[in-house]
């Protein structure tokens, strides 16, 4: 079948040892766009053969972190410590294929091999005195399976990202496929459900380029066709160094529970050491169409927090009402706040038009939104109680008798306060400072029209009085 014919298939196969980092989020992002963009399928494995590590909560933490950031995946998850008989069942095939052999030889004697040609300054590259012996020799003992690898000429990797990568043979062992105990090894194990997955494309970090030697050389030897390989270069903080916690968040947990909209993440992510010309801004429809590996550059793509913010602030301005009252509720949640109110999620909806246009992040949004989620009697914060002085809640008391007989619309509105503002010999932004104040309790607020249109009648005249009895 021709490469265009295939069906494309993704994976990504997270360890389950913490939080889904921000690194592996961007890796299985991309493995999700390309297939997604091609009519593919995307895979998910967990690759939790470490079984002290491998907990229930922490496989968790990667299901939440890709379910947060959008990236479904097909079928279900695949758990690579219960096909360990299949990754035995390979080895031993090799074995009879003379593709693999018995090793005897000890951890001791290895150890002591590796000393000694430290001291005598040769290579410490084990190689076993057991590859080439005759079965007849072999003693009724623990043996550990280990790959025939070739000894002579090199492998080369066309990767998709680093180009044509080369490594002499005789840089490589004979690695080991099955310990002494039975058990497989993670190089065995990746290769073997990547095959039976029907992976064609494996796109993932370059800190995994070496191993693709060595996973080769088991393709080559099961007579398997070995898919494309695109390593990507890892993330670095602003100062150039890996991203780890002295830069601060890592965790896409940690970054929802800070109140990013995942649109907003998976732009960034998706522009983080991916490029299409000039183009930052863009949906998750125009990020399928237009991803592909050539556009992956080979230098570590520095992590900016600046930018995430402004495209989170676009995303978040795009994005439908309802949409953004979903995320806010997964992110309450997360941060173990309490739900909104009815009262609050309808006043919330309509107060959407004039919010969410100015907020980057949600707590963004709840800080401007504020007025619309307070109840009464609101209380101001110390900046609005110093509006709200003697002279303040004088000008406030004959607003209230005003607003009542007048028509609830942005004009009408607009009318009415400037003809108080006027009577009383103020401009406009004088008594708007007030007002701004006892509606909301804060001096950073929309406009005061916008408070009262989305307040009502009966309420912003309530908290009129009270402001202005207070």
């Amino acid at each position: 079948m021709s490469d265009a014919a295939k069906q494309i298939v993704t994976r990504f196969a997270p360890s389950p040892t913490g939080q889904l980092h921000i690194g592996g989020a961007r890796t299985a992002l991309f493995n999700w766009l390309f297939a997604r963009g091609r009519g593919g399928r995307f895979l998910l494995r967990i690759e939790d053969t470490d079984r002290s590590r491998s907990t229930p909560e922490n496989r968790q933490a990667i299901l939440d972190g890709l379910g947060w950031l959008g990236l479904d995946w097909d079928g279900d998850p695949v758990s690579q410590f219960d096909r360990a008989p299949r990754h035995a069942e390979v080895a031993r095939q090799m074995l009879a294929a003379g593709t693999a052999y018995k090793c005897f030889s000890t951890q001791e004697e290895i150890e002591a091999f590796r000393a000694t040609a430290r001291t005598e300054g040769r290579s410490t590259l084990f190689r076993s005195p057991w590859r080439d012996a005759d079965p007849a020799t072999h003693p009724d003992a623990p043996h550990a399976i280990r790959l025939r690898a070739p000894q002579d000429g090199s492998q080369t990797i066309h990767d998709a990202v680093q180009g044509e990568v080369t490594v002499a043979n005789a840089e490589m062992d004979d690695l080991v496929l099955l310990r002494s105990d039975g058990t497989p090894v993670y190089m065995l194990a990746v290769v073997v459900d990547d095959h039976d997955m029907g992976v064609t494309h494996v796109i993932r970090g370059d800190d995994h380029l070496t191993n693709a030697f060595r996973q080769k050389l088991i393709y080559d030897a099961m007579g398997w066709e070995v898919p494309v390989m695109a390593h990507i270069p890892l993330i670095f903080g602003p100062d150039g160094r890996k991203l780890s916690k002295r830069h601060g968040a890592t965790g896409a947990a940690e970054y929802r529970a800070m109140g990013y909209p995942a649109a907003g993440m998976r732009n960034y992510l998706t522009r983080l050491g991916w490029s299409h010309g000039d183009t930052e801004y863009m949906t998750d429809a125009e990020a399928r169409a237009l991803f592909d590996l050539a556009g992956i550059g080979r230098s570590p793509a520095r992590f900016d927090v600046k930018k995430l913010e402004h495209l989170c602030g676009l995303h978040l301005a795009a994005m439908d009402d309802a949409a953004v009252l979903a995320e806010l509720d997964g992110f309450l949640a997360a941060t173990g706040a309490p739900a909104l109110t009815d009262t609050q999620r309808d006043r919330l909806a309509r107060a959407m038009y004039c919010v969410k246009d100015r907020a980057r992040i949600f707590p963004e949004l709840l800080a401007k939104a504020h007025f619309a989620l307070a109840a009464r009697p609101v209380t101001p914060d110390e900046a609005a109680a110093r509006v709200l002085d003697a002279a303040a809640r004088a000008v406030l008391a004959l607003l209230p008798d005003r607003l009542a007989a007048t028509q609830w619309d942005r004009d009408s509105l607009e009318a009415t306060v400037s003809g108080l503002a006027e009577a009383q010999g103020m401009k406009l932004g004088k008594i708007a400072g007030p007002i701004r104040a006892a509606l909301a309790g804060r001096t950073a607020t929309p406009s005061v029209f916008d408070m009262m249109l989305v307040l009502g009648r009966e309420e912003s005249i309530a908290r009129l009085r009270d402001a202005a009895a207070a």
